[in-house]
């Protein structure tokens, strides 16, 4: 990036004149007041309010949700969670609780924790825990006579009696005791630990609370209310303070362990590897390759970046893979004199459909494959990867066509030089720099007044060249082989051992990442392996401005995620995953035998793909594998569970490109771009892949 001189060193009497510094600062706040409006390029649609009006809708805003974090914070304090209680079973000594406390229109919700057979329930097992729910319920018109009724659960136990797994169970009565027993081939204890809890709100009441928390945060994220990160975190609240007015508030330690700690551990070691690797200029260096590969011409790169995409995402962590390409994109983009953001947009789709090529693609193809059950009805590696491989291909070969059609020249290039783009640019990494220092004595505070004094400078030259210059649309550049001379000489290599230490470092990562995928015996998740690689790259890197490094690392993205983790994890306590999946089912049975299959597969893979646009497809996947056993299973179904499993896949993976939340690459994406200054918006990413989804879902329905 070309940096302007104009006005940037005033001269040593600035640093000792007091009068021009504190002139100086007031320059510079009042430049931060109109950075705020500046900084931030709003939609068409967008129209103009009267000052009094907007401080209104900012007051109004503002006393609106800190109503509500004050409401949610109070309903957390006043109520407890529950406390667990631990006890030992054998095979003599069953255990019982009375239980008085219970309204009449209370539902029971009965947590268990102890050695058991994770994805198991109700399959018959040598050693298992029965649970029985006494309940006495008054029949009869007139002579009425109290009749017990029991409800019966059992959890088989594992043949080790190391792992504590939590399972949970909601019963829509009034209970009155709890008997457990234990059946063992010995004389051995088994350590158990209850939790019941009782639940004054019925089962849609509690899916409808949490379709109005989940449509709360999508509208602060999708009208830009408020920072996507922050819209999570007040979603997270509102859905704990939800789960503790129906009593069921969750502890911190248990709300602790509903964050994917791989997932951030992933995201904080690649974002560290990428942050010293970029210091070695390749990213720049593969820019300026990438453009003499292509002869100037920006479709066959852009083609051949998204293959690249796909194909590593079948191998490869989705995000992973979008942090190592956004840089070089970013540096291509803005050597072609494109706009980044198009180009970004394009990759992550294919990356979201590569990921689902493999049974190691995608989290929900990997918790697929490894279900025991699934596993049984002939399910296995090869024969998953090799059928969705198939239709991924196809989906592929569909896609690269309409994409071209959808983004075409006039729409990828920058409607500005080269220059007025890159001085945008230049004006807005200033103005962040200048807001990143926080002024804690004098020479900061002069160092920021300086920095805002050199934005105002590059903003009169903008307007000045804005004034002068005719906008045309560029064309493909004729002369480019004098521009690859100038590029070069401009972008090179600028340290030859670091990179060898960073492509060593690297290297050895992404290896150690395909081990972990196809060889048992590494027992390293993928959290692991990159943070002790980004440790092994500092140390090597010998970096003494740590500080520096942890600039570059996105606090606000990994923020996101937790915040999300905890989101998703509360609005699935509220029954609204097992609430879509039991919709599901009773849709799929009220269809006649003659249809039901196709029927059941368009159903499943557009519920899939329109539930993992909206949240977490984890969570979802595993919710709904069940649900289609269990419908396989049933004899008045008479359904093979194969192709539901192969739609739900479809479904989950893909639908990731229906929202910019609908995925973790998507937001690693966005994160990245919005530090280069190239950020998107939830809207402008939904209105370039709404087409694709729909082509998406139509091509795979035909498929089915």
């Amino acid at each position: 990036m070309t940096l302007h001189d104009s006005s940037l060193s005033p001269g040593e009497e600035l640093w000792d004149n007091s009068a021009e510094l504190e002139r100086r600062c007031r320059l510079g706040s009042e430049v931060t007041s109109l950075s705020r409006s500046f900084s931030t390029e709003k939609s068409e649609h967008n129209f103009r309010l009267s000052s009094n009006l907007r401080y209104c809708l900012s007051i109004t805003k503002l006393v609106t949700i800190f109503s509500i974090v004050v409401l949610c914070s109070v309903s957390l304090a006043i109520i407890t969670s529950a406390q667990p209680i631990h006890v030992s079973l054998d095979s003599l000594d069953p255990t019982a609780m009375n239980l008085t406390d219970f309204r009449d229109n209370a539902l029971l919700k009965l947590q268990v924790g102890g050695p058991f057979m994770t994805g198991m329930e109700g399959v018959p097992a040598q050693e298992y825990i029965l649970i029985q729910v006494e309940q006495m319920v008054e029949i009869g018109s007139r002579r009425k006579r109290v009749q017990q009724i029991l409800h019966n659960w059992t959890i088989p136990l594992h043949s080790k009696r190391n792992d504590q797994i939590l399972t949970t169970r909601t019963f829509e009565i009034a209970p009155i005791s709890i008997n457990v027993q234990a059946s063992l081939l010995d004389n051995q204890v088994v350590p158990l630990s209850m939790t019941h809890q009782s639940l004054y709100v019925t089962v849609e009441t509690q899916v409808v609370i949490a379709g109005v928390i989940l449509a709360g945060v999508y509208v602060l994220i999708i009208f830009e209310i408020v920072h996507r990160t922050l819209a999570a975190m007040l979603g997270s609240l509102a859905a704990l303070a939800a789960l503790a007015f129906i009593g069921d508030r969750p502890n911190l330690k248990t709300v602790v362990e509903w964050i994917d700690y791989e997932t951030l551990a992933l995201l904080f070691g690649m974002m560290i590897l990428v942050a010293i690797f970029s210091e070695t200029g390749f990213f720049d260096y593969c820019a300026v390759k990438a453009y003499q590969v292509s002869r100037g011409r920006v479709w066959p790169v852009i083609i051949i970046l998204c293959l690249i995409a796909a194909i590593l995402s079948a191998f490869l962590d989705n995000v992973t893979t979008m942090m190592l390409f956004t840089p070089v994109t970013i540096r291509l983009c803005e050597v072609l004199n494109l706009d980044p953001r198009h180009v970004l947009i394009a990759e992550v789709i294919f990356t979201n459909i590569g990921g689902a090529a493999t049974a190691v693609g995608d989290p929900p193809n990997v918790i697929i494959v490894s279900n025991q059950n699934l596993r049984k009805t002939g399910l296995d590696f090869a024969g998953f990867t090799g059928y969705m491989f198939l239709g991924i291909c196809l989906v592929l070969l569909t896609s690269f066509p309409f994409l071209r059609m959808l983004y075409w020249n006039k729409k990828l290039y920058n409607k500005e030089s080269s220059e007025i783009v890159e001085l945008k640019h230049e004006i807005l990494v200033w103005r962040q720099t200048a807001h990143r220092i926080n002024p804690a004595s004098r020479e900061e505070t002069a160092v920021k007044c300086l920095l805002m004094q050199k934005v105002l400078n590059l903003e009169s030259l903008l307007r000045k060249q804005l004034r002068t210059f005719q906008r045309q649309i560029s064309q493909e550049d004729k002369n480019w082989e004098n521009i690859i001379q100038e590029l070069q000489k401009k972008h090179r290599i600028t340290d030859k051992v670091l990179l060898v230490k960073c492509v060593s470092v690297l290297s050895i990562v992404i290896f150690m990442f395909f081990l972990n995928s196809f060889v048992p015996g590494i027992h390293l998740e993928l959290g692991w392996i990159a943070v002790l690689g980004a440790l092994w790259l500092l140390i090597l890197a010998d970096i003494q401005d740590f500080e520096i490094i942890l600039h570059r690392v996105e606090w606000a993205t990994l923020l996101f995620f937790a915040a999300l983790f905890v989101l998703m994890e509360a609005l699935a306590q509220l029954q609204l995953i097992d609430y879509i999946g039991e919709q599901t089912a009773l849709l799929i049975k009220a269809v006649p035998e003659a249809e039901r299959l196709a029927i059941a597969i368009i159903l499943v893979m557009w519920v899939s793909a329109l539930a993992s646009s909206l949240i977490d497809n984890i969570p979802f996947t595993a919710t709904m594998i069940p649900v289609l056993i269990n419908l396989s299973q049933d004899a008045d179904v008479n359904l093979s569970v194969k192709p539901l499993i192969f739609a739900l896949a479809m479904g989950a993976c893909l639908g990731g490109n229906g929202t910019l939340i609908g995925a973790s690459a998507n937001v690693v994406c966005a994160g990245i771009a919005e530090q280069h200054g190239y950020g998107f918006s939830f809207m402008e990413f939904f209105r370039y892949v709404l087409p694709l989804f729909r082509v998406f879902a139509f091509f795979n329905t035909i498929l089915k």
